[in-house]
């Protein structure tokens, strides 16, 4: 009964919570708030149903449920609560927000990231994301609040001639060097040669201006050659540019991958069930295509092969990789930034995996969302306990550390002492240099024992 009540007042102060853990967690290391990576994942219910929208007969006021079904990152067909969350550069927690599992993650985006502006009080970060999280309304937010953003750019979803650019071989630079080198050049070397592997583990660059003209909703007088005046819309610009990268690395990977794909499409063209055929933009069937055909009168007959001209398309983008951003620095240190976005999956991973965040057994939407600040909570302490042991120069994977952690208990020796049930561990070790709490004893008296507990309260 007290957890519950304790969830109730968790919820209840929620925005309050967050503030208060970020405030207190720059007391424990240096937070590095310079670039604020944001994503998004979502967490599955075994319930049966979504919740119901709820409609107030008096204001007329729509109440969405909180569990709705949604695009499952897991493809697990139940309903859905998604998380979006801000980690700093080191992998560490900044902020989070919840919503329906149904809801658009890039409507997230602002509203979260306006807290944060207030959290920093006013103080600038770069805004890094993946594509789906960068809409042109995000990159314009960030850019008329006199913000940075790094965002991944599809290439496919690009302009005419921003794709010409892509596939022009011209102005490619190696980035480690600047020196001009050719795409057809970079897929032409021998890459089992050992002379060749630094060109191998390098990646070509290349810089597009891409800005892109925005609607305000204003409306301003523009005088014509005439001396007529006319109302038009005013227009403002955000300015961009997209730095394109090509790895021979990744271009291999990505057609490894893909051979595979094709090996099993052709296994699946042997025995194909018609009635079960649901072409996928990503999976195996995207490579088979269908043709049906019937003489006057006659049943339609269809027909599979592989769909060479599918393959051929893309195989086109293999190797190639976009980032828009509005930042003036060079392009290896805007591709740096933007590699350690893995990290904010690596958040997630942790919290299902090592925190057990899913499935979620509480059914009130209160309960719900305190469950997670929780979570959101075990992955902070998880983090910075972690950056501290980094700075310390040891490093351990969290299986580790949160075995270590949890292994750690005592016994009651009849009152009169307290008797360690582990044994000391590399980990515990680190542990005790890290935070100097003696936790390496085999037993500890009350009074003792009550000190640390205090020192570790504050």
């Amino acid at each position: 009964v007290h957890i519950l009540r304790t969830m109730d007042l968790l919820e209840a102060h929620y925005d309050d919570y967050l503030a208060y853990l970020f405030d207190k967690s720059k007391t424990i290391v240096k937070r590095d708030t310079s670039v604020c990576y944001y994503d998004c994942s979502n967490y599955y219910f075994e319930i049966e149903s979504p919740d119901d929208d709820y409609v107030d007969e008096i204001t007329g006021e729509i109440i969405k449920g909180f569990r709705k079904y949604g695009i499952s990152k897991q493809h697990q067909p139940a309903p859905l609560v998604q998380m979006g969350l801000f980690m700093d550069s080191d992998g560490i927690p900044l902020s989070m927000c919840l919503t329906p599992g149904a809801d658009n993650e890039q409507t997230t985006v602002i509203p979260l990231e306006k807290k944060l502006t207030e959290m920093f009080k006013g103080k600038k970060f770069i805004y890094c994301a993946d594509a789906g999280l960068g809409a042109l309304s995000i990159r314009n937010f960030n850019s008329m609040g006199g913000r940075a953003f790094i965002v991944t750019q599809s290439i496919k979803k690009l302009s005419g001639t921003l794709k010409e650019a892509v596939f022009n071989d011209t102005d490619y630079r190696l980035l480690s060097t600047d020196n001009e080198v050719s795409v057809a050049a970079m897929k032409r070397f021998d890459k089992n040669d050992p002379a060749n592997r630094n060109l191998y583990d390098d990646k070509l660059y290349k810089i597009v201006t891409a800005d892109k003209a925005i609607d305000l909703g204003l409306y301003e007088e523009k005088t014509l050659k005439s001396g007529k005046t006319k109302t038009v819309k005013s227009k403002a610009v955000v300015k961009q540019k997209i730095i394109i990268t090509f790895s021979r690395k990744m271009m291999e990977y990505q057609r490894f991958i893909r051979n595979r794909q094709i090996e099993r499409a052709k296994a699946l063209l042997k025995n194909i069930d018609p009635d079960l055929y649901k072409k996928g933009p990503n999976d195996v069937t995207r490579f088979i295509k269908r043709t049906s055909s019937s003489k006057m009168g006659d049943k339609v007959i269809d027909r599979y092969a592989l769909d060479q001209d599918a393959i051929e398309a893309e195989e086109k983008y293999d190797g190639y990789y976009a980032i828009a951003t509005n930042l003036d620095d060079s392009a290896k240190d805007i591709i740096e930034i933007s590699s350690k976005r893995y990290k904010i999956e690596d958040c997630f991973r942790v919290m299902k995996t090592n925190f057990s965040a899913r499935p979620v057994f509480h059914q009130n939407k209160e309960r719900i969302i305190a469950h997670f600040m929780i979570c959101y909570t075990a992955l902070l302490i998880y983090r910075l306990l972690e950056k501290k042991l980094d700075l310390n120069q040891t490093h351990f994977s969290v299986e580790n550390i949160v075995e270590t952690l949890k292994n750690m208990e005592i016994a009651n020796i009849e009152d009169m002492c307290y008797m360690s049930t582990y044994t000391c561990s590399q980990v515990c070790t680190a542990l005790n240099t890290v935070f100097d709490l003696e936790l390496n004893k085999k037993y500890y008296q009350p009074k003792e024992l009550n000190k640390k507990i205090k020192k570790i309260l504050g």
